[in-house]
């Protein structure tokens, strides 16, 4: 097995950063538009327009976010057992390492699931 190194952090953050976008497209404009803050919204496009493009492309966004989370899942799970160091400072770094990782996942799997409802569950419900 291979030893847990900082690498196992970067798909982690890849799939956080992409999940937020998927939040940002779909369940913030939704959030908005829910609670009657229309006028906000507005505002935020046109202070952001880049929300547009992301709407736009709103399936590929969610597809590779998805496929991110499951390879984060995939490298999380692969290196559950990995040996950490034997130095104790690096073997403090390396579970505090793995402890981060787990959290980003969850909190990136959070985000991409809150997504993933406002953008095509919640739009078939109503």
């Amino acid at each position: 097995m291979k030893p847990i190194s900082s690498k196992n952090l970067i798909i982690p953050s890849l799939s956080l950063f992409t999940s937020l976008g998927t939040l940002l497209c779909c369940a913030l404009p939704s959030l908005f538009v829910a609670i009657g803050a229309g006028a906000v919204l507005a505002g935020l496009i046109s202070n952001i327009p880049f929300l547009i493009v992301l709407s736009k492309y709103k399936i590929i966004l969610f597809i590779i976010s998805g496929l991110l989370i499951l390879i984060s899942g995939f490298l999380i799970w692969y290196t559950r057992n990995a040996p950490c160091p034997a130095d104790p400072l690096k073997a403090r770094a390396c579970s505090r390492l793995r402890k981060l990782s787990i959290i980003i996942y969850l909190f990136s799997l959070v985000v991409y699931l809150t997504g993933f409802f406002f953008a095509f569950i919640i739009t078939k419900l109503m």
